[in-house]
């Protein structure tokens, strides 16, 4: 008996302006404006994605003290622009990322409840840690958590956030004109909280939410993260962009949501793609290396090859050889608050191997960001592209795809258009949607679920 095929899950990358962003392409527009998130969510929307996602940047990224400026992105906060989104979508779920290093429970609980009243059920929370320092002074409390303190706050940042979002259980609110009776439970909300990261109590004064809580995202790959997206997260982020790689990670994260009680389709799989288009495989492969030399100017690609060096490489020529003097290895970064630094933990391994690669291919500097950086994940037709998603979804490298244009915000149309029809045709993708929450777009069970079977059971055997 063949396997049923699966379906597949699409959302969207609202994309910021850094190397995998063309923001100086004359279809670029705004990245602060409301109507370009308007337009992107729209879009979303139109072509019956589960979800559109916003990153979070709590400090701009600086490069030999002064601010990157081939990554300056105005980052409106995230809560306000989802809750603006929710009054101009009617499906689409709306997806934000918040630190739990540098904020409250209390505070994120509320957010997320609140987003999750105000859009209809379609609130979802991606967790994610503060690693660096250089982001924790722009915070009382300053500096930051070694890693390993870090997942253990994440972890009970998130009970916490459960254990408010649990303080009502939906039935409280009476609101008997009547007899003028509002609450049901007069101790609905309270919650008392006592551990090593927090130790709060009182009442929780938002009721429960359409979704019960929001739906959780996880990004991290070490094996910490995984083991916390197994535990508790609805679903997981992944950064392998190849067949063999996907279904690796894949196995690895599915494998181990048994030892707490979970089915594989508890948790999804959703990696990251940037896609280029073309009338043609051939016409997008040109595309694709017009849009990669745009995105990698040669000062761009000097301050990639600082990330490494550590060491200011201005005087070099972007269009001319590798540095031939070694990166400098000490705590003090050049490119601080860079993701990049913590990547390559061994910077002088990384500049001999980046060297033989650059000689072997005849590559400059710029050559060598391009073809070493990050690269548009689904290249071709719009035949070609459908059918390599479909691809992966099948073979288990993924359960769908978060995309990223590389133009805001008409980048997804073209995707929208063209790509999501063929899709729908092969019958693995949605005409339209069948439910209301995010939960119901992604196929994950209601949190009450357990709780409401076993309160009409009591009822019954009462």
């Amino acid at each position: 008996m063949s396997k049923p095929l699966k379906q597949i899950h699409l959302a969207a990358h609202f994309p910021g302006v850094n190397n995998t962003t063309v923001w100086s392409d004359p279809a670029a527009g705004s990245h602060i404006e409301f109507s370009s998130f308007a337009h992107f969510a729209r879009t979303a929307e139109r072509a019956k994605f589960d979800f559109l996602f916003l990153a979070e940047g709590l400090r701009l990224r600086e490069q030999g003290g002064k601010i990157y400026d081939l990554d300056v992105v105005g980052r409106p906060d995230t809560f306000t622009v989802l809750a603006a989104l929710a009054a101009v979508t009617d499906r689409l779920g709306l997806t934000g990322t918040i630190n739990s290093t540098f904020n409250e429970p209390y505070e994120v609980a509320r957010q997320f409840a609140s987003l999750d009243h105000l859009s209809g059920g379609r609130a979802a929370w991606n967790v994610v840690t503060s690693w660096d320092a250089f982001t924790g002074e722009n915070f009382r409390r300053g500096g930051f958590l070694p890693q390993e303190e870090r997942y253990s706050r994440a972890k009970e940042f998130l009970a916490t956030a459960h254990e408010l979002f649990d303080s009502w259980h939906g039935d409280e609110i009476l609101a008997d004109q009547a007899t003028g009776t509002f609450l049901r439970d007069a101790r609905a909300g309270a919650f008392t909280h006592q551990g090593q990261h927090f130790d709060i109590e009182g009442r929780f004064n938002v009721p429960r939410s359409p979704q019960g809580r929001p739906v959780i995202f996880q990004a991290g790959d070490s094996d910490e993260g995984r083991e916390f997206a197994a535990a508790d997260a609805d679903a997981i982020f992944s950064r392998y962009a190849t067949l063999k790689e996907g279904q690796a990670f894949y196995t690895d994260v599915k494998s181990r949501l048994a030892k707490y009680g979970r089915r594989p389709e508890d948790l999804l799989i959703l990696p990251a793609a940037t896609f280029v288009l073309g009338d043609t495989d051939e016409e997008a492969a040109e595309l694709a290396h017009e849009v990669r030399r745009q995105q990698v100017s040669g000062a761009t690609a000097i301050k990639h090859l600082e990330f490494v060096w550590n060491r200011d490489l201005s005087a070099y020529d972007p269009e001319g050889p590798l540095p031939d003097v070694d990166p400098v290895v000490a705590e003090e970064h050049i490119s601080r608050g860079r993701a990049q630094v913590r990547m390559y933990r061994d910077p002088v391994a990384i500049a001999r191997e980046w060297r033989e690669l650059a000689e072997a291919n005849k590559w400059s500097i710029r050559d060598l960001v391009i073809n070493t950086g990050n690269r548009q994940t689904f290249i071709g037709s719009p035949a070609t592209v459908a059918r390599t998603i479909n691809e992966f979804v099948q073979a288990d490298a993924s359960d769908g795809f978060i995309l990223v244009p590389h133009i805001t915000p008409g980048g997804l149309d073209p995707f929208a258009d063209r790509v999501v029809p063929l899709l729908q045709e092969q019958g693995v993708f949605r005409a339209d949607y069948e439910g209301t929450t995010l939960r119901d777009h992604l196929g994950l069970a209601h949190p009450d679920t357990g709780r409401r079977a076993a309160a009409g059971a009591e009822r019954a055997a009462s």
